[in-house]
């Protein structure tokens, strides 16, 4: 297996983090507290062609792999991760399921301006009765011949109001369960469509969700993704490589509080020498150091092997499990290792512990991924 990145890869990684060192940084704990949407931020993401790296260039997309995807995530993270989801659902969810699964005119109408970072779109699955049990969508598309007409609700949504294009898991047929379920491209500004107020989350605070409220929306038939019945499988094939974006994310929010606490061991003293001379702190940066470098292979070989168009679900489970696991346990410690100064916001661990916290719940739960994993075992 070759370790080394291409020159392309190493000038993206390096992209990523020359914006997120120099520019992210600036506002990143303003935001944070403000609960601010990034709009600039997320208009440079367009411009440096993040926001539909994944797309091929035929419509209008960066063609990348899914590697440089990672790393390109990993550095945004490694700063905000407000902004790095915003990223994620876009091309793990919203550019992937329509480029993958979407009409010529679907992808015509709908998947050019997203590629090129003039709209960003969202994923709406999760509702108040549907989180993990994907199945139990409430949300009904009930067929009145030419088109759709869409009542319910939709819970935790990234890019709700910011988004122009809805990807909408809805019910159509209930009495099938889970075959019943379509999928739906919607025009976020369609008539009937109502937010809830912004989510005053822990952590990723500046990052835009919302639950989402369908009354009588009419959605024509020509904004079905697949046949009849397609949508619970397109939500769980999109969700898998939805979880590559999560796990690199998971693993630049380490990475980031790695990074500040080694810094922080070796300025700061106590005992007459620098605390990264004390064993107790030296062996919790090299438990750090090595659950990381473990989390980086799972993101990476889940990455290599989607580029190589091998199965990678479980590669891909494995990684968002291994790495939203690593993101915890990593920047609870380096709260720790700061002492007081990591329980403040000035030194930004805290902010990257809230973050962390949510790598392990949302695009499937850590217990969800164990799932997917021990039932492959039992498969074999």
């Amino acid at each position: 297996m070759d370790f080394n990145f291409t020159e392309e890869q190493i000038m993206i990684q390096q992209s990523a983090r020359d914006y997120a060192q120099r520019e992210l940084i600036k506002d990143v704990l303003e935001r944070d507290a403000k609960a601010e949407y990034p709009a600039h931020h997320v208009k440079a993401l367009a411009e440096l062609g993040f926001l539909g790296m994944l797309v091929s260039t035929e419509w209008d997309g960066g063609g990348m792999d899914t590697v440089s995807y990672v790393l390109a995530m990993e550095e945004i993270s490694k700063v905000d991760s407000s902004v790095s989801v915003i990223m994620s659902v876009n091309n793990s969810l919203v550019c992937y399921g329509i480029e993958s699964f979407g009409t010529t005119e679907q992808k015509e109408k709908w998947l050019r301006p997203l590629a090129r970072g003039e709209q960003i779109g969202a994923f709406l699955l999760s509702e108040p009765e549907a989180g993990s049990d994907a199945t139990s969508q409430r949300t009904l598309a009930t067929d009145m011949g030419d088109h759709y007409l869409v009542n319910g609700t939709k819970n935790w949504i990234t890019n709700a109001n910011s988004a122009e294009t809805y990807l909408l898991i809805a019910q159509t047929h209930p009495e099938k369960g889970h075959k019943g379920i379509n999928v739906l491209l919607v025009d976020r500004h369609a008539p009937g469509i109502s937010l809830g107020p912004h989510e005053d989350k822990m952590g990723m605070r500046s990052s835009d969700t919302h639950s989402v409220m369908f009354t009588d929306v009419k959605v024509p038939k020509g904004n079905r993704i697949g046949e009849d019945g397609f949508g619970f499988k397109f939500a769980m094939k999109t969700l898998e490589g939805g979880r590559i974006g999560i796990a690199a994310q998971a693993l630049g929010i380490a990475q980031g509080a790695y990074e500040r606490s080694v810094q922080y061991a070796k300025d700061r003293k106590a005992f007459g020498t620098q605390i990264i001379n004390h064993q107790a702190i030296g062996f919790k940066l090299a438990e750090m150091r090595i659950r990381i470098e473990a989390a980086r292979y799972f993101c990476l070989k889940a990455a290599w092997l989607k580029d190589q168009h091998l199965p990678y679900g479980i590669a891909s489970a494995m990684a968002k499990y291994y790495a939203a696991e690593t993101a915890m346990y990593v920047t609870t410690e380096a709260v720790q290792i700061h002492g007081g100064y990591g329980y403040v916001k000035e030194y930004h661990v805290e902010r990257l512990m809230r973050e962390a916290k949510l790598t392990q719940i949302y695009e499937g739960t850590s217990e969800i991924q164990q799932i997917i994993i021990s039932r492959d075992i039992m498969a074999e």
